[in-house]
């Protein structure tokens, strides 16, 4: 058997407003947002009682997506500090590629408040990259293709 794609990842968030408007200045685009009503939901994620908000957002023309997550019930908790280092275990950032990346950091920064975790680095003659923490200190990666 093979994998076919990958259909999303999900990011747990308290502030949902926020964190959408963080990934549409990316470039991603909202494609729905609400309660998630479904009862087999709690079966799948082991917890019982869920009350969620939940926003699915879609690279444009792209099979990927980013899933947020609000838990009203039971309140979601905090597994590591807010701004863990690029060295911590787990999942650390999910990457986009973007057009231009200058403009791209420019827009976050400004509209967003977001920060560099460091600086935009040439990678050979292939790349330009940047790490990029925005609310709630989900760090994203930008790369910039160079022709």
């Amino acid at each position: 058997m093979a994998v076919k794609r990958m259909d999303n990842v999900l990011v747990v968030v308290e502030d949902l407003d926020a964190v959408i408007a963080f990934f549409v200045e990316i470039g991603l685009e909202l494609e729905n947002r609400g309660p998630l009503e479904w009862t087999g939901a709690e079966r799948v994620i082991g917890l019982r009682d869920v009350r969620q908000d939940v926003a699915m957002l879609r690279v444009p023309g792209g099979p990927g997506r980013v899933e947020l997550a609000r838990f009203h019930r039971p309140r979601a908790v905090r597994a590591e500090p807010r701004d863990a280092p690029a060295n911590t275990l787990g999942i650390r950032r999910m990457m986009f590629a973007v057009d231009d990346i200058e403009d791209t950091v420019a827009r976050l920064r400004a509209n967003q408040g977001a920060e560099l975790v460091g600086e935009i680095v040439r990678y050979e003659d292939i790349f330009l990259l940047a790490y990029v923490r925005g609310p709630e200190g989900i760090v994203v990666g930008l790369a910039e293709e160079l022709a």
